[in-house]
């Protein structure tokens, strides 16, 4: 029983590949018949090749012509062997049906060969569909259980032991691994993830045991998003394909209208005899026929696709591919974008009798019952310092915060709040202070009084800490790679204040800093850009990016700090939040504008060339159909190099 199962599995899947080896084979059985005199036999063998090479061409085209009223190019190669084979029957030239089944023949291998190149695309795009397993282990009360994907909720603890894939998104709550994350992100080396960290549904766990608690649904997880997307980029045609579509389908009109005065006219403008007239339509049929044509440029982007998604690119459709090779300016959102979003600890600086190691020890101590970001910067930075908690922290927002730390008051905020509880402020730290915030850094104060009890005023600054949102390591190699490629115009596009926008601006190489913005200011630069430079791209993440990256030609978005809305607003996601992958899917996009042309030369050359032949009597049909079916697997191979 297996064998039959697996037969029939085999023939289901290359049902293209058994239909052209079938036809190959009555084909070769009625020229022998034929070729031994057995005029019946090769005349029951060759219509049987004729039905099971064309029978998905034929099908195919009369479905287009019924249901769409179109004409389609499988139907005019049908009419041409069919054409061919009557031709040979009314004048007993019967090499002419060997001509019709060798056109049906390699018309169904190229259809093999196309079905082919096209699915190692699809593979390449559908691997993605296979990164998240079917089941989790769930913890519940002590014990686990596997239930399905689509069964986990919010709130959700699963574990996930070593050499396991990730089943969704979630946060770690214990254990300590590190993670491939490859296929989501195109990191190409392994992640070290810990409690807090998030993970992401379809990386590969190392080698440590990880409770995982789900934090948002199965269905809203990255990989998920990417799937959904991805689905939709392949059954969304960009302009460039919409257009030969509709060439198509007119130049399928002319075709036969030429085809019908080709077999009419020459016997009366110029005396051919009415064999030659007809053979010669049909083999003009067949070598005008734009396949070729019609494969210059899907191909081409899904392949093109393919490769960014596996570089951790994602372009939600092929016009997106195609733009983002055009574009002439960018503009970058500063936080989260061209820096972490995350703040870090920039510089410490201490009075005259203290240390470095003070200051952070004593913000510290205070800081750690903070939940706000300053404070978990400065927890962060003195994490490996020996620090104790404080006890009776009071926070005042917008000011500073207090509490009791080894029997001292420590005081940390901004330099007002401080003043409130020491004698003054130390001239030197005052002036570095001022030089630090004119560089576009957060300044807290950090102060001390000897007692809880004593009198306010009569506590001592015991230093500064400069906090900075932490630019990333890549912004500045990132831009200075797109003026390589020679993007005329980029700017950075921030609501921050001047002073930051600046100094972010001149470490990663940006001359032009449009600061203080609300959204639809930005919205607004992106249009001027426009205006100036046609195609634009707008790199974001945020809520606040979403109208200005759908304004812009193309939207890029951050896939692991953006937002929701700015993920679905975008154009092209970048997976691993890598900004040099920018650069790559500009290259990638070029060169898939470079591929498309050279298709379409190629494409145009071959039925110019068979044309002229045709006209000039030098090709037979056979020749005509190598010709024309050559061209379009050449064509479509051509457009499978972006998968490299």
């Amino acid at each position: 029983m297996l064998y039959p199962q697996r037969f029939t599995q085999f023939t289901r899947e290359h049902a293209d590949t058994v239909a052209a080896l079938l036809c190959g084979l009555l084909l070769f059985l009625g020229w022998f018949a034929l070729h031994l005199g057995w005029l019946g036999l090769a005349l029951l063998l060759l219509p049987a090749a004729y039905v099971i090479g064309g029978y998905e061409s034929a099908r195919e085209g009369l479905t287009t012509l019924f249901k769409e009223k179109e004409l389609d190019v499988d139907l005019l190669m049908i009419v041409a062997a069919i054409g061919a084979a009557s031709l040979g029957l009314w004048r007993r030239e019967y090499h002419l049906i060997i001509d019709g089944a060798i056109l049906i023949l390699i018309f169904a291998i190229s259809g093999a060969l196309e079905g082919y190149a096209m699915a190692r695309t699809e593979r390449s795009i559908r691997s993605l569909m296979s990164l998240t397993p079917d089941t989790a282990r769930v913890l519940h009360q002590g014990r686990e259980a596997e239930v399905s994907i689509s069964q986990l909720k919010v709130g959700d603890e699963i574990v996930v032991k070593p050499g396991e894939l990730i089943p969704t998104d979630g946060i770690i709550l214990s254990g300590y691994s590190t993670l491939n994350q490859a296929a989501i992100t195109g990191e190409s080396l392994p992640v070290e993830k810990t409690i807090g960290a998030e993970v992401f549904a379809g990386t590969l766990n190392g080698y440590g045991a990880l409770q995982i608690k789900v934090h948002k649904p199965a269905q809203s997880s990255l990989i998920q998003r990417v799937i959904r997307l991805v689905e939709q980029a392949q059954t969304e045609a960009p302009p460039s394909q919409e257009f030969i579509d509709r060439f198509e389908k007119g130049y399928a009109k002319v075709i036969v209208v030429a085809g019908i005065l080709l077999a009419t006219l020459p016997p009366f403008l110029w005396g051919w005899d009415w064999e030659t007239t007809i053979y010669r339509a049909l083999t003009f049929l067949v070598v005008a026929s734009p396949c070729a044509l019609m494969a210059a440029i899907m191909p081409t982007l899904l392949s093109g696709i393919a490769n960014g998604a596996r570089q951790g690119i994602l372009f939600k459709n092929g016009a997106q591919l195609e733009k983002i090779g055009k574009v002439r300016a960018i503009a970058f959102d500063k936080t989260g974008t061209l820096t972490t979003g995350q703040l870090q600890v920039f510089q410490v600086i201490s009075a005259s009798e203290y240390t470095q190691r003070d200051v952070l020890k004593a913000a510290a101590s205070v800081e750690s019952s903070s939940e706000h970001p300053i404070g978990k910067a400065i927890v962060q930075a003195a994490g490996d310092l020996d620090w104790v908690g404080a006890t009776q922290v009071q926070a005042m927002p917008g000011q500073g915060i207090v509490g009791i730390a080894q029997e001292q008051q420590i005081i940390v905020g901004n330099d007002l709040f401080v003043q409130k509880y020491v004698t003054n402020l130390p001239e030197e730290l005052r002036e570095m202070a001022q030089i630090l915030e004119q560089e576009g850094k957060t300044v807290v104060w950090v102060a001390k009084n000897p007692t809880p009890q004593a009198r306010r005023g009569a506590g001592d600054v015991i230093g500064v800490i400069a906090i900075a949102d932490e630019v990333r390591s890549q912004a500045a190699a990132t831009i200075t790679r797109l003026k390589k490629l020679g993007i005329e115009q980029i700017v950075m596009l921030t609501g921050d204040n001047k002073e930051t926008a600046h100094s972010v601006a001149k470490a990663v190489g940006i001359d032009r800093v449009y600061a203080q913005l609300l959204p639809e200011d930005k919205l607004d630069v992106i249009r001027h850009l426009q205006q100036q430079y046609q195609t634009v791209a707008m790199v974001g993440d945020g809520i606040n990016d979403a109208p200005a990256l759908a304004q812009a030609s193309v939207g890029i978005a951050m896939g692991i700090s953006g937002s929701d809305v700015a993920l679905e607003t975008a154009d092209i996601v970048l997976m691993a939040d890598r900004l040099e992958k920018i650069a790559v899917a500009m290259h990638l996009g070029r060169r898939s504008q470079a591929i498309v042309k050279q298709n379409i030369v190629v494409a145009l050359g071959f039925i110019m060339l068979l044309l002229v032949g045709n006209f000039l009597g030098n090709i037979n049909l056979p020749i005509g159909v190598i010709g024309h079916e050559g061209s379009t697997v050449l064509v479509t191979l051509s457009g499978l190099r972006l998968l490299k």
